[in-house]
């Protein structure tokens, strides 16, 4: 049965007080997804200026995983993942943000002194403070405010429309949005089941604001709250600190049920994707490019079995650089933006998905 949608309803007197300009303020249509646990709304009259992004140099092959005691072919079969980037000692997050942020700029054709946001999404932080966002912004010599975001591997999307949000409120004009992970760090490297997966590398991507059709055509951002014990990192935090028993059993790094995780994944790819479908009253033939979290080639596939989407219309590189968390999705944008595969107009799927658990999911129109 078809949801009730409702206007979302926010005060003036709110919105002067954080907005210089907000004669553009966008009406969002909001109303609950099948699973209850989302919103779907609009966010139009905003686009992308630029795209970047950077990995480090150094490849890591399923074969030198092999000398570690991974099973080469297992991995290709269960991930479809050749080869990853593993950054090295010297080269933190923000190294790999800064990279990829030059890269946007100069796409953009926009100076640093221009930006007037920045957003990191990350869950590999260079320290817990100050945040990688502000180290960013230091190093590019902007003098705009900055911070982090952390939604795991949905966290580029969580970013990207908060940094909409901004444009299209008035209260900035270019925004810089980074998604970036070096997952190598929090992964156990005797752990055969994980270690494999996972990557370095992150992408950029520079908003500002728009014709009145460009941007999110809808988009649904969620979370189901119950991945503690599934997909988590036990130790690290304030509940758990480091200690040398953490340290000794291994529990800062990352730890996953991957027959769970997929299954949830799987899942909501699928049913959020369909959600974003119905509202636009869009077919998956009408689709020109579509964008996933690189997560596992076996996740892809089946989401795309079940909603009939050609293949043809995916960009797949999670051969070449495994799951890099917050960082796949703006790795796959400029990619795509490098090759000549979007153009204007294109309607484009965005979809992200992982710990939490949370997932963001949309249509945008080009």
């Amino acid at each position: 049965m078809e949801t009730t949608i409702t206007k979302r309803q926010t005060p003036s007197s709110a919105i002067q007080t954080l907005c210089t300009d907000c004669s553009q303020s966008p009406v969002l249509e909001r109303a609950p997804t099948p699973s209850g646990r989302s919103r779907w709304a609009t966010l139009t009259g905003v686009q992308i200026l630029g795209t970047g992004s950077y990995a480090p140099d150094n490849v890591v092959t399923n074969a030198d995983l092999a000398e570690l005691g991974c099973d080469e072919d297992w991995i290709v079969q269960r991930t479809g993942i050749h080869e990853r980037r593993h950054a090295p000692p010297d080269l933190a997050t923000s190294d790999v943000a800064f990279e990829a942020a030059q890269r946007c700029l100069e796409a953009a054709d926009v100076s640093a002194s221009e930006v007037d946001l920045i957003l990191v999404a990350t869950m590999t932080p260079d320290s817990p403070l100050p945040s990688t966002a502000c180290l960013l912004q230091q190093r590019l010599g902007c003098i705009s405010p900055a911070l982090d975001l952390n939604a795991a591997c949905a966290g580029f999307m969580y970013a990207m429309v908060t940094g909409m949000q901004y444009v299209r409120t008035g209260c900035a004009h270019r925004v810089l949005v980074i998604g970036v992970d070096l997952m190598s760090r929090v992964v156990d490297p005797t752990d055969e089941q994980t270690y494999p997966l996972f990557g370095d590398g992150g992408g950029a991507v520079l908003l500002g604001p728009g014709d009145g059709d460009q941007g999110l055509m809808a988009y649904t951002l969620g979370s189901e709250g119950d991945a503690d014990g599934v997909l988590w990192q036990p130790a690290g935090g304030t509940r758990e600190p480091v200690s040398r028993e953490t340290l000794a059993e291994g529990r800062h790094f990352v730890q996953m049920e991957g027959r769970t995780v997929f299954k949830w994944a799987v899942r909501v790819l699928i049913d959020s994707t369909r959600d974003v479908l119905r509202k636009t009253a869009l077919d998956p033939s009408d689709l020109d490019l579509v964008v996933f979290h690189q997560a596992n080639i076996r996740i892809i596939d089946a989401a795309l079995d079940d909603l009939h989407i050609d293949r043809d219309k995916v960009i797949i590189n999670l051969d070449r650089y495994g799951n890099t968390s917050a960082g796949s999705m703006p790795l796959v944008l400029d990619e795509a933006c490098r090759e000549g595969r979007i153009h204007p107009g294109d309607n484009v799927l965005l979809a992200g998905f992982g710990g939490g658990f949370t997932w963001g999911t949309a249509i945008m129109k080009w």
